[in-house]
C-alpha cells in the first residue's frame, strides 16, 4: 500500500471527541464488561464497559475503564465507579447476542437510585463467593475484588482480582475451556455492535 493513501492525524491538533471516535473505530471488536455492583446503602447497580481485557494471568486479574458521565450526567463520576471504590467487590458479566437489548438499555443516563437490572430486564442473581449481585441469564459470570484504581487523564483503570468464576454449564466444554461458539460473544465496535465470524486457526 502506498504510503500516499495513508491519513495522519495528530492529537495536538484533534478535540477529544475527534480523537476518541478514531480510537474506537480502530481498536475493535472489543469484549463487553457488564459490571454489576451495589452501594454500600445496598442499591443495585448494573452498567456496560467495552474498555475491557485481561490485565494479568497471575494473579488473575481484570481491567476496566470507566470515564466521567455523558449526555445528562457529563462529566459526573459513575455509580460504578463509585460503588466499587466504596464496596471493593463487583462482577463483570459477559454479554452474549441474545443480551445485546438488555445490555444495551442498561447503559442509560439515570439516576442513581435507579435499578438498571429492573431497566434491562434481567434477573439478579447473589455471587456464589461475594456478597454482590450478577446476571442470572449471563452465560460467564466474573466475581472480583478490588485490586486498584488508577487515574488516567479523565479516566481511571480499575483492576480487579478473580475471586470466582460461574459459567453455565452449557457453554463449558471441559477442560476449564469455553464454547465460545455456542454462547456466541457480543462485540462492540464504533457506537454498533456485531457477532463474531466462524472461528479458525493458523497452521
Amino acid at each position: 500500500m502506498s504510503t500516499e493513501r495513508k491519513l495522519t492525524f495528530h492529537t495536538t491538533d484533534l478535540r477529544e471527541d475527534e480523537m476518541y471516535k478514531l480510537l474506537t473505530g480502530s481498536v475493535i471488536p472489543r469484549p463487553i464488561a457488564w459490571v454489576s455492583s451495589k452501594s454500600k446503602d445496598g442499591i443495585l447497580n448494573l452498567a456496560p464497559f467495552s474498555f475491557f481485557t485481561v490485565a494479568s494471568r497471575n494473579p488473575p486479574t481484570l481491567l476496566i475503564s470507566i470515564g466521567p458521565g455523558v449526555n445528562e450526567r457529563m462529566g459526573s463520576i459513575k455509580d460504578t465507579l463509585t460503588n466499587i471504590r466504596e464496596v471493593k467487590k463487583y462482577i463483570i458479566n459477559m454479554v452474549p447476542e441474545s443480551l445485546g437489548e438488555a445490555m444495551y438499555r442498561s447503559s442509560a443516563n439515570v439516576e442513581p437510585e435507579k435499578n438498571e437490572f429492573e431497566l434491562a430486564g434481567v434477573t439478579v442473581q447473589n455471587g456464589k463467593l461475594l456478597n454482590v449481585p450478577a446476571v442470572l441469564e449471563a452465560p460467564i459470570s466474573i466475581e472480583l475484588k478490588l485490586d486498584q484504581i488508577i487515574p488516567v487523564g479523565v479516566d481511571h483503570l480499575v483492576l480487579g482480582k478473580v475471586e470466582c468464576v460461574q459459567i453455565d454449564e452449557a457453554f463449558y466444554a471441559g477442560n476449564y475451556k469455553i464454547a465460545t461458539d455456542k454462547w456466541k460473544p457480543l462485540a462492540s465496535l464504533a457506537g454498533d455492535f456485531a457477532g463474531l465470524t466462524p472461528s479458525f486457526a493458523y497452521e
